[in-house]
């Protein structure tokens, strides 16, 4: 990534400054950093309340959870480890949407990107 040394100033009315504030605020980001990923052609998302981070959290843990299973039953070859592997991926990915769908920015469709 480039070195930002470019610096450069808008002039805004008080209602454009706050409305700018507020949403960086709600996407968790800097005010420079929302007009960045916006001149990129990309929409940031709000951030997720509290309940997405539960929800991840329980996930990641069953997800570990599964991968411990599937080593230990591939080491005492008892249980089906390649059907316990693919479980655990498919939930990984699960989890990957998850993220994808509610934290990472969308691509603009803006026409005059």
């Amino acid at each position: 990534m480039s070195k930002r040394n470019i610096e450069k100033h808008i002039l805004m009315n008080k209602a454009e400054a706050q409305d700018l504030q507020k949403k960086a605020k709600r996407a968790c980001l800097s005010e420079g950093g929302l007009i960045r990923l916006l001149l990129k052609g990309y929409e940031p998302r709000e951030k997720p309340d509290e309940r997405f981070y539960d929800v991840m959290s329980e996930l990641s843990a069953i997800g570990n959870n599964i991968n411990q299973l599937a080593a230990k039953a591939n080491t005492l070859g008892f249980v089906d480890a390649p059907q316990l592997k693919k479980e655990a991926e498919r939930w990984h990915k699960f989890q990957a949407d998850v993220e994808r769908t509610f934290l990472r920015p969308d691509k603009s469709d803006m026409k005059w990107q």
